[in-house]
Parts: structure tokens; C-alpha cells; sequence
């Protein structure tokens, strides 16, 4: 059987969850990787057959998506040209990772595509929610990578195709310490703004992984130095704390290791404000922005101790022999017709993406 294992290359939860998954699939037939995005620090320790460009939104440095370089990193022509020129109906089983290009390939193509993601179980009715809707967010979410099956991860196991979080088994075989330090992953804001804030906290350590910088540097009580897997793993591991965004897989092995936790969800982003909206209920401190008026509340959290108790038991390989068993060999089969979502391929052609953005940003 031939595989195809599509990744999302925006951020690093995906390709993180992918080196635990990777072995797997390899075991189950004839194996290629496809990434696409240009936002991830993580490098993969496997062969990749396709890198594509694909579709990513750029991280600001104010708390949210930088739509202007997002704009400007972006080519529509580039991501139908790829979407055409992969080799789809070679592979037996695509399984996709919320990545748009092998997605809209096996639409077009009107093949199956299964899809295990966390995106998977974020639209998932019976996860968690916001309060406040955002229409425009939850129908990127429905269309960005669309898929014929889903299956996803997510913090609880909120429905029957939703499972607890892939923990990588750098972290599960870890044996944590606490060395009095607290590590923070805040991508979508400035260096500046986090010294500017995190500094007026004088009695913690704080260690700043930054997408910011590519030079390690020390700042009042702070320390600030560039991604980099192993250095921000040891970090982790080692940490009283995690101060992050309200992504997946950071949060939810921050919980598998008893760290306090504390998340700012990225504004404008409808999956982390779900996100949010989880953790919420498992009485993780939330707070809605890095300023100066939120500072209490992070003192207060770094002062308080915290216990909450997740139940993550490493269920990876029998999600992949599932999927196999009930959705491999299948490369011939054609699924039922599909809705055209809100971006059909041809408007995803024609449709210039400044309009795109601009309803993003409204």
C-alpha cells in the first residue's frame, strides 16, 4: 500500500505530533511525506518527497496574524499550480494533517482524503466553543484542508472520533525537574513587547523561545533565545511554568507534565480562541492580550501552584491501525460528492487573496 502523510508546515505542533506518527505509518506500507507552509522551526528527522509553499498566514508581533505579510508571502497561482502538479492518484491512502495543497489535490480528483488533525476535532460540534462566534473563522477552518473522513486530537476526548493528544516521546520518556524557570512561546508578539512586560515580574527566570531573533540574548531577568527543538525541549521539561498560546500540542503536554500552565490565545486566530474555550473548562488560566492590565493576573499565577490532571495514555499506534484497517487500499474508491465549501478550486484561482484577507481581518 501506498501512503501519502500530508503535514500543515504553519507552526510547530504539526510537525512535532508528525515524528511520532512518521515511525508508524512507515510500518504500514510505502510511505511519503508532504509539507507545505513556511512558519515552522521544526525540522523533521525524515525524508520529505514534497515541500510545498502552500497556504500560510504569518505571525505578527502584536498578538495576532500579520495580514500584510501574509499578503505578501502568498501566490495563489503558485498554490493551484501546486495543488495540479501532485501525483495524487499514485497513493492508496492520503492522510492529512489540516495541509491544503494534498487536500483540494484529492478534492478535485474527487478521492478520498482522511483527515487527523487537532483542526479535526476543533470544528467538531461537541467541542468546546467561544462565547463569541466568528463565522469567517470557523468556515476556514471547514475549508482551508478538506477532507472526506476526520478523525482529531484535542484536549479531551469530547466525541468518538476525537482522541486525547499525541504526547511526543521526547516528552513522555522525559524525567521532568523544576529548575525554578518559566518557558514561554508567544510567537505572535514582539521580543520588546515580552521584555516590556514579563521584565516588570523581577522574581522569575523567565526563558523566551522567539521567533523573532536568531541571536540568544539576556534582558533584565529575562532570557530570550531562538527556537531550536532540543534547547526549547530541555527548557520545557525542566520549567515551574508555561506561558504560551492557546496552540495544542505546547498546552497539552505542559499538562501531561504537570507544568503550571497559563495560554494567550492569538486574536483573530478561531482555533486558539477554541482552544481557549477548552482549557477554560479545565480551569487553565486564560488571559486575552500581553499588557500591562493583565500583569496581576500572571503575577498571581506565577505566585499560585497548580494542579490539574489529564489522563494522556499513548493510544497513537492503535489510531493508525483504525484508520488502516478501515480506510486503506481504498485508492480506488471515489467518495461521495462533496459540497463546494465557501472556496471552490476555481474560485481558490480567481479570487484574489487580498478580498480573502480583508474578510479575515473584518
Amino acid at each position: 500500500m501506498k501512503i501519502l502523510y500530508a503535514i500543515q508546515g504553519t507552526g510547530n505542533g504539526h510537525l512535532s505530533r508528525a515524528r511520532d506518527i512518521i515511525p508508524i505509518l512507515q510500518q504500514k506500507g510505502e510511505l511519503d511525506i508532504l509539507v507545505s507552509g513556511i512558519q515552522a522551526d521544526v525540522e523533521l528527522p525524515y525524508p520529505v518527497k514534497y515541500k510545498f509553499k502552500g497556504l500560510s498566514f504569518i505571525f505578527g508581533k502584536n498578538g495576532g496574524i500579520d495580514l500584510l505579510a501574509t499578503y505578501r508571502k502568498s501566490n495563489l497561482k503558485q498554490l493551484y499550480n501546486e495543488i495540479k502538479s501532485l501525483p495524487i492518484d499514485e497513493y492508496d491512502l492520503v492522510i492529512n494533517d489540516f495541509e491544503p495543497v494534498s487536500a483540494w489535490a484529492c478534492k478535485i480528483k474527487h478521492k478520498e482524503c482522511v483527515g487527523l488533525s487537532h483542526q479535526a476535532a476543533v470544528i467538531n460540534k461537541k467541542s468546546p466553543k467561544p462565547k463569541k462566534k466568528d463565522m469567517i473563522g470557523k468556515a476556514v477552518l471547514n475549508n482551508y484542508a478538506p477532507v472526506t473522513a476526520a478523525y482529531g486530537f484535542h484536549f479531551g476526548a469530547y466525541d468518538k472520533d476525537i482522541f486525547t493528544p499525541v504526547i511526543r516521546s521526547q516528552v513522555r520518556e522525559a524525567k521532568p525537574e523544576n529548575k525554578k524557570h518559566y518557558t514561554v512561546y508567544l510567537p505572535a508578539y514582539s521580543d520588546e513587547r515580552i521584555i516590556k512586560i514579563l521584565g516588570e515580574i523581577k522574581n522569575i527566570q523567565w526563558q523566551v523561545f522567539s521567533k523573532h531573533t536568531k541571536k540568544e540574548y539576556k534582558e533584565k531577568n529575562i532570557h530570550i533565545r531562538p527556537i531550536n527543538n532540543e534547547a526549547f525541549i530541555e527548557s520545557f521539561i525542566n520549567c515551574t511554568g508555561v506561558l504560551c498560546g492557546a496552540g495544542f500540542e505546547t498546552p497539552a503536554e505542559a499538562l501531561y507534565l504537570k507544568k503550571k500552565l497559563m495560554v494567550i490565545p492569538m486574536k483573530g486566530q478561531y482555533e486558539q480562541q477554541c482552544n481557549a474555550a477548552a482549557l477554560k473548562t479545565m480551569s487553565v488560566p486564560v488571559i486575552k492580550s500581553l499588557k500591562k492590565k493583565h500583569l496581576d493576573t500572571i503575577k498571581d499565577w506565577t505566585a499560585k501552584d497548580q494542579h490539574i490532571i489529564v489522563n494522556y495514555p499513548d493510544t497513537t499506534q492503535r489510531i493508525i491501525n483504525m484508520i488502516i484497517k478501515k480506510h486503506g487500499n481504498t485508492g480506488d474508491k471515489k467518495p461521495a460528492a462533496l459540497g463546494e465549501g465557501i472556496y471552490s478550486i476555481k474560485k481558490l484561482k480567481e479570487k484574489s487573496l487580498g478580498k480573502i484577507l480583508n474578510q479575515l481581518a473584518e
